[in-house]
């Protein structure tokens, strides 16, 4: 593997924050974790690993994953949860823009991450470079909901929200950037992790797997 110079992420009070959410995430989001890891095989590239929630869920049939996180103090911790991992896991400080990799990847996995990043657009089109002819975009992300919580999301966006929790934007039409990067979408739904009644806007999450032709 190749990489460019590293661009760290500097979100120092999400990173101390992070790890203890992480350590705290509602079972049906583990759930759906292990879900959008399910089946998957050969070389993974998995973007934004946080402090590395997703590595113990990868299944045997997975021979290496590539694992990115360009928040420093959140890498360190991924690496030590490389360190335990059921299959082999290395972690980078690139960021996604600037990765390179030496062959495509069979997989690309986005756990919670495309909220964050600065344009979820080009992020996708680099990652379906990345990606072999015929390979696979696992997902799962906040996404925009409608009615009165979609209101409540796009004030949260435009005020605290991205400031205290690592660029977080919980009111992003996600799916429809991944379908204008020139994946086919073959399975999606949504899913509520968290009461309707909850005042989190980021209880709905979508799950999905899409494809490069």
């Amino acid at each position: 593997m190749t990489a460019t110079t590293e661009q760290h992420v500097n979100n120092p009070f999400f990173a101390r924050i992070w790890p203890f959410v992480a350590s705290h995430e509602a079972a049906a989001v583990r759930v759906l974790r292990r879900e959008n890891l399910a089946d998957l095989s050969g070389r993974v590239l998995e973007v934004g690993a946080g402090v590395g929630t997703n590595f113990a869920f990868y299944p045997a049939s997975v021979e290496k994953v590539i694992a990115v996180e360009p928040e420093p103090h959140l890498a360190v911790r991924a690496r030590a949860a490389a360190a335990t991992a059921p299959v082999p896991v290395t972690v980078t400080g690139d960021a996604v823009e600037e990765f390179e990799g030496d062959e495509p990847f069979d997989a690309v996995v986005c756990s919670l991450v495309l909220c964050s990043v600065s344009d979820p657009d080009a992020v996708l089109r680099r990652l379906h470079s990345l990606l072999r002819p015929g390979g696979e975009l696992r997902y799962l992300e906040h996404v925009a909901s409608a009615g009165g919580r979609g209101q409540w999301q796009r004030f949260v966006d435009a005020t605290f929200w991205p400031r205290l929790l690592g660029n977080c934007h919980t009111h992003r039409d996600t799916e429809r950037s991944i379908v204008n990067a020139g994946f086919e979408v073959h399975t999606s739904r949504r899913e509520w992790t968290l009461p309707v009644w909850a005042p989190l806007p980021v209880s709905e999450l979508a799950v999905g797997r899409a494809r490069r032709p």
